[in-house]
């Protein structure tokens, strides 16, 4: 009797277990979803890391209990290699060869509010401490980026420079070692976020360097200490739920917005097949995402090649997720790919990649 009741137990487990499996393969594949089409869905990706961790428990509990099931989780690890793989990549560690260059993206928030300007702002010591080949910041400050200011703070280690700034919305900010050809703006209607393509001169060949700012969530800051909150399990049950609905609202919306975006960035570099590109920027959308999809169809992920675990680099009001990038066409090969956790000067961490130029045919 207790031999058929245990027996039924693990059965109801098991179809937990694969019920499980069966959300994160949908979730896992929700990139594909038009936000405009799918608002709502299309921000299910942000509970890829919960649904991939509850599996993850389900094996534990099969190695424990009855390991002979412990194959149950682990096919559902193998059919969402795919998104896993997306979402934390395990690469091996492996060394930038000679002849690399350093690429640098980073969301410096305004220079989180530096005022005092007799001392070094710490941001622009990591900056000269990192002595990255190509930086491309995002949510920059006009005053703080000019030529002079430039040359005061890191000296004559970047000889070129260049911004592009939208009436009323974001700054971004180009600093290379290598001469800037030419810029131009990739259109697509937005009031306040833009992507600009800064033409390059590495090595004797034209790199096209895109530097992109994707649509925000724009929480106000009472909606993040409440998702804060709510994510601590501080919140009554009535107003998290409530909560939620309207962050949920927000996110879709906000998927809404970037979809043009990304269509945009893609058509661009889809008329310049065979061109060398390198993007980076702040997507502000998850790995599973279609803003990420989007792009990753045309260009590699550099950290999805070549870095380990994570990475999240927005990390405030108890969010954690990797939203900014670094991508690079294929005749590139992406090595080392990290997020600077270490590093808290904004409310982004930087992310870093080293690129080699494959050897033409």
């Amino acid at each position: 009797m207790i031999h058929k009741i245990t027996t039924f137990i693990f059965r109801i487990i098991a179809g937990a277990n694969i019920t499980t499996i069966l959300l994160m393969l949908l979730i896992g594949y929700s990139d594909r979803l038009n936000p405009v089409s799918h608002p709502t869905l299309s921000t299910v990706g942000l509970g890829f890391p919960i649904i991939l961790a509850i599996n993850l428990a389900f094996l534990v509990f099969w190695v424990v209990f009855k390991f002979r099931w412990s194959f149950i989780p682990i096919i559902g690890l193998i059919i969402c290699y795919g998104p896993i793989h997306t979402y934390v990549p395990l690469n091996l560690k492996s060394e930038a060869p000679e002849g690399s260059i350093k690429v640098l993206s980073y969301n410096v928030w305004f220079f989180n509010a530096w005022e005092d300007k007799k001392e070094p702002n710490p941001i622009f010591t990591y900056l000269a401490q990192q002595d990255a080949d190509i930086v491309c910041l995002q949510e920059v400050n006009k005053q703080y980026i000019g030529r002079k200011e430039i040359e005061k703070q890191l000296g004559d280690r970047y000889a070129y420079s260049d911004t592009s700034e939208w009436k009323n919305g974001d700054i971004l900010c180009i600093l290379s070692k290598y001469p800037i050809l030419k810029k131009e703006n990739i259109k697509y209607g937005a009031k306040a976020n833009r992507s600009t393509a800064f033409h390059l001169l590495i090595n004797g060949d034209t790199v096209i360097v895109i530097n992109s700012h994707f649509a925000s969530t724009k929480l106000s800051p009472e909606e993040r200490n409440n998702f804060s909150v709510m994510m601590k399990g501080k919140m009554e049950r009535d107003s998290a739920r409530q909560e939620s609905i309207r962050l949920i609202d927000k996110l879709a919306n906000a998927s809404v917005r970037r979809t043009p975006e990304a269509d945009s960035v893609a058509k661009y570099i889809e008329d310049r097949s065979g061109k060398s590109i390198i993007l980076c920027g702040d997507f502000n959308d998850s790995p599973i995402s279609y803003t990420h999809y989007r792009i990753a169809r045309q260009l590699q992920d550099c950290f999805v090649k070549s870095g380990r675990g994570f990475g999240f680099s927005y990390y405030h009001h108890s969010m954690r997720v990797r939203i900014d990038n670094i991508f690079a066409s294929s005749d590139w090969t992406p090595y080392g790919c990290y997020v600077d956790s270490e590093n808290s000067l904004s409310d982004h961490h930087p992310i870093i990649s080293w690129l080699k130029k494959d050897p033409k045919p």
